[in-house]
């Protein structure tokens, strides 16, 4: 197996891993968290016999957010909602832009101009969450200091202090950590870097991608997940040549069943979207101009390509923190059910956190918008208050693909739960289909395309109660209608 399909394979199946132990961490010091500004021990300036240490860049140092995604746009909220941002709390970003939605990047982002691409500001936290829309200006009427495309590169807990890129010196009380992930990447001698090879997971990605797409006639992605199914579906949308290709013998294996995986590999193929599986990439070629033209296999065939998207998975992006305790079986920091890190006084959010999924007895790390919102709510409430309620996280994934105006049939599907056990396909996919997980006679997991907003809702209920069901009288239900009745009814039982 090359190396290449070794990294796929692995992406592949990070959502599966059953492996770890629960960490007890001790209970990180606020560092008078609830006085006021003035009271604050690591005020701007602090005199002590007589010295005065040396000054920071950051004027609010009681809290500090490492990363600008998702879970740090959560996490502002909180403390706002806490009245404890103001003056207090500074975000630190890679990005040139406040937090954001990032799942938008690799739906509507990506479509093309003349049917209506999503654009900020119209994503910034927390509208997919509901809430309000929290533009560079929300921060600064908060009193949230931000510090825009500067990274942190540089740690030393204990004096508590951050470096930047730049070189800023950053002072924090507690810490929280919400860098997520980074994309994984082919390397150089494969091509990996090759003009017109494209990898997402910032705007800037995107933006490059988008500038591709418009000059484009021919597209291989190389992934079949989330990244290569949304992708794909998009460029559709431009009308282009498509063409996806992955390791593993059907669509987002990690999650799909065969069956499952075959019916929507049937709407891309009425989309025009071609597919090579079970195939693993040898390099990626190159013209006279240096950008890339080709995807040579393993096998020795090629694909023609003037745009290259690689989407087969991510790491956590651990950065100058590696020095913390790590969950080296599934990767990340690993945390408490609080989010408290082994180091007293610092957190981790969201995709780079590895911690304990109560409901299912095992340690994970979850890559997906729904966790980094409520794990950055769960632990600012934690830091803040007497809230020591264990994060309770029940696993949730979905897409929404073809949502481009024209497009013949819009797919949204949600899955809620764990993909264990047997499995009970109800329906005909068009238009609609259910998936249920049956483990020892128990629900475990289910999956359901193109339910309506009731159906939506009953599936987290069905998946955290994981009623005793029927097997065979849910196998012979003649609609999902009718399944979603026999589960629900199982409820009351």
């Amino acid at each position: 197996m090359s190396a290449v399909r070794r990294a796929m394979a692995l992406a592949s199946t990070t959502f599966s891993t059953k492996s770890g132990l629960s960490l007890w961490c001790p209970i990180s010091p606020s560092l008078a968290r609830r006085l006021p500004a003035r009271f604050s021990p690591i005020g701007s300036r602090i005199a002590s016999r007589g010295i005065v240490t040396a000054s920071f860049a950051n004027e609010n140092r009681e809290f500090v957010i490492i990363g600008g995604g998702n879970a740090a746009g959560y996490a502002a909220r909180t403390f706002v909602e806490n009245g404890m941002a103001d003056g207090r709390l500074c975000i630190v970003t890679k990005e040139a832009y406040a937090p954001y939605e990032r799942p938008a990047l690799t739906k509507a982002y990506l479509f093309p101009p003349e049917k209506k691409p999503a654009r900020l500001p119209g994503f910034h936290t927390c509208v997919g969450g509901g809430g309000e829309r929290q533009t560079p200006d929300w921060y600064k009427e908060k009193g949230i200091e931000m510090i825009y495309e500067d990274p942190v590169t540089g740690a030393d807990f204990e004096k508590q202090t951050l470096t930047t890129n730049t070189g800023k010196q950053l002072k924090y009380g507690s810490l929280i950590i919400a860098t997520g992930c980074t994309a994984s990447r082919f390397p150089d001698k494969i091509g990996g870097n090759l003009p017109g090879v494209h990898y997402i997971r910032e705007v800037a990605d995107a933006d490059s991608l988008i500038s591709s797409l418009g000059k484009a006639k021919k597209v291989v992605i190389v992934g079949g997940g989330y990244i290569g199914m949304e992708v794909a579906a998009a460029a559709v949308a431009w009308n282009l040549d498509t063409t996806i290709v992955f390791p593993e013998d059907q669509l987002l294996q990690r999650l799909f069943t065969p069956s499952l995986a075959q019916r929507y590999e049937e709407l891309y193929r009425q989309n025009g979207v071609k597919f090579v599986k079970g195939a693993s990439i040898n390099n990626l070629e190159a013209g006279s101009d240096g950008r890339v033209t080709a995807v040579k296999l393993a096998d020795g065939s090629t694909i023609e390509a003037d745009t290259v998207v690689i989407g087969i998975g991510a790491k956590p992006a651990i950065g100058p923190f590696e020095t913390l305790a790590m969950n080296k079986s599934i990767g990340g920091i690993q945390v408490d059910g609080l989010f408290r890190t082994s180091t007293p006084g610092i957190f981790a959010i969201g995709d780079v956190a590895a911690f304990p999924l109560k409901i299912y007895d095992r340690m994970t790390r979850v890559e997906h918008v729904d966790h980094a919102r409520r794990s950055a709510q769960h632990c600012v409430k934690s830091l803040l208050t007497a809230h020591t309620d264990t994060y309770d996280y029940l696993p949730y994934f979905y897409s929404r693909v073809f949502e481009y105006e024209g497009s013949s049939r819009k797919v949204w599907w949600q899955f809620f739960g764990d993909n264990v056990g047997e499995t009970v396909e109800v329906g005909n996919f068009d238009p609609k289909i259910a998936t249920f997980w049956i483990d020892s006679g128990r629900l475990k997991g289910v999956l359901v395309e193109s339910g309506s907003p009731e159906e939506f809702q009953l599936l987290p209920k069905l998946a955290r109660n994981q009623p005793i069901v029927d097997k065979a009288k849910l196998a012979s239900a003649s609609s999902v209608e009718e399944a979603l009745e026999i589960a629900q009814a199982a409820l009351q039982s």
